[in-house]
This record gives structure tokens, sequence and C-alpha cells, in this order.
């Protein structure tokens, strides 16, 4: 995949740039998101140390039999351990897929809310696995980091469309940001891929901005672009991979495209293949109204929604039953 399609940007102009550089880079960022709806951002910050001390701690418990892992079982949504066979993430584009090829553990936001009903659906405490205590610290240390950088992401993208900077983010005073830290092994793990079996079956994210932390590797991270298909995303191991989901989609009247996305199954030459992914899924707050924004900034014009309502229904359609 070109570059020009999902290019590589350094933030750093945009948090401490002349305002000439902070609108070049606003040019860059929206040109790529109306294309794939990705791009790669460097000057972020966040210190290679962290990201693989959570890989080590995961992988821990990822080892662990499976009667230990079970005692954090949670649904689709929920927080804690997701095992083989609980998600076809192909589900959501309508598709009837085999269960994707990983183990996911799951955190999010668990700060109270107000509203009693809200704070049980969406602001439940974490399940922390006792058998790893280091990856409390590390994950809550990394989630302070993602909420950060997302704020400014979302910054960024209310002035790359000529709106207010904080167009997007004033809707984040207590977002209900997951973060899954999935595990794809090899086929020594989860056996041979079934016909149209994934790692991640083909979807876009359901969100508003999704960060992305990856590791190369043959069965890894495709991007879907009208002008090329599915291709092999663009790597670099100091940089995140960030994504814009539906409901940020929607919010820009579809002149950004919710990313398009699958992470193909463990390689017949490579059938050993060990990935792991940190996913940072930035949300608003609950009840947020998102109304498409008009012509000449927007293309098309949705009908309003509540997005949790939005977000829970899209949850729902990827869990397999």
């Amino acid at each position: 995949m070109t570059d020009a399609r999902v290019p590589t940007i350094d933030l750093r102009p945009w948090l401490d740039g002349d305002e000439e550089s902070r609108a070049a880079l606003a040019r860059t960022v929206d040109s790529a998101l109306q294309t794939a709806g990705f791009l790669l951002v460097t000057g972020h910050g966040v210190e290679p140390e962290l990201r693989a001390g959570i890989r080590r701690a995961a992988r821990e418990f990822f080892l662990l039999p499976v009667e230990a892992k079970r005692r954090y079982e949670a649904k689709v949504g929920g927080r804690g351990w997701l095992g083989p066979g609980a998600e076809a993430n192909g589900y959501a584009e309508g598709t009837e897929t085999p269960p994707d090829l990983k183990e996911s553990l799951t955190f999010a936001t668990d700060e109270p809310f107000d509203d009693p009903v809200v704070n049980a659906e969406w602001y439940a405490p974490n399940m922390w696995p006792a058998e790893v205590p280091e990856l409390r610290t590390l994950c809550r240390t990394y989630l302070a980091r993602m909420a950060a950088l997302e704020k400014e992401l979302l910054s960024l993208l209310g002035y790359a469309l000529g709106l207010r900077p904080d167009f997007f983010s004033r809707h984040m005073d207590r977002p209900t940001y997951g973060f899954n830290i999935n595990w794809y092994p090899g086929t020594e793990v989860v056996g041979e891929p079934l016909p149209g079996q994934f790692r991640i079956g083909p979807h876009t994210d359901f969100g508003t901005v999704t960060i992305l932390d990856r590791q190369a590797g043959k069965g890894g991270l495709q991007v879907y672009t009208d002008a090329g298909g599915w291709e092999d995303a663009p790597y670099d191991p100091a940089a995140f991979t960030i994504n814009i989901g539906d409901l940020l989609a929607r919010w820009t009247g579809d002149r950004w495209r919710s990313g398009r996305h699958r992470v193909l199954p463990p390689p017949a030459d490579a059938p050993a293949e060990e990935l792991m992914s940190l996913v940072y899924f930035g949300e608003c707050d609950p009840g947020t109204r998102v109304e498409s924004v008009p012509a000449p900034v927007g293309r098309v014009s949705y009908p309003p929604v509540d997005s949790h309502v939005y977000l829970r229904e899209k949850l729902d359609s990827i869990t397999v039953h």
C-alpha cells in the first residue's frame, strides 16, 4: 500500500508547531481519511518500553491454563477474557464467517458516572488478572496516555474539517473508551483456519477513533481501499496506526470513511507466527447525539443517533452465540 493512501504524520507540529505547519498537517489528514480512513502517527511520545511491558505481562496471562483464564470470562463489550470463538467481526457487515482466531483481554473506563443505569452498562469494574498483577499498573498508565492522545487527535480532526478544534473533543469529558489486548497465536493453538476464517474478519470499527499498536507479520493487518482492494497495511514500529470508526464517519457526513480492515489468519508458510495488538477504542460521552455536519463539509446527511445505543447494537452484532 502506498504512503499516499495511508501516510505517516508526525504529531509534533500539531502540538507545538506554527499555524502554517498545523494547516499542512491538517490537509494531509483530511486527504488520507477520505481515501482509506487510516493514518500512521509518530511523535506521540508513548514509550516503546510501556507497550513491550504490556505485551510481556499479557502473554503470561494468555499462556495460563484455560481453567484459570475462564475465571475472568466476559461477554463482548465487557471486561475480562474473551476466549476462542467469542467474536466474529465479519457479522457486523452481515457476513456469516467462522469465529475470529484470537483471544482478548479487554478493559475499559471504570470511573463512576452520575447515572446508575449508565454506570451498570458502561462503567463496570475491570477484572484484573491476579496471576499477572503488574498488568493493572501497566495498563492504567497506558490508558491514561491513550485518553490524552485521543483528545489531541480529535482536536486535530476538528481543525482538519475547518471546524472549531473542540468540535469532537468537547464530547470527551467522560468517554467510555475500551482497550483490547488481542492475542493471535499460531495454528498449534487455534488449529488450521477454516475457509473464510480470519484472526479478525473484515469489518469497520464502530466508534470514533481507534489507536492501534501492532506488530508486523505475514498474518497481519490489511486495509481496504476502493483503488487497491485489500492490501497489507504499512508498518512503522515507532508509529501508532489510527483509523476512524462508523460514528465519526457519520459525524462527518461520510467525508471521511470508516476504515475497513481485517487481520489475516496464521500464514501457511509461517503457521507458528504469534502476534499481539494493543487496541484502544476511543469513544465519546454516553448519550452524545451524533449528527452529520452539513455540506459543504459533509457529503451525506444521516439521521441523528445516540452514540451508545449505536455502539451497543454493534457490539451485540459481533457476539457469537
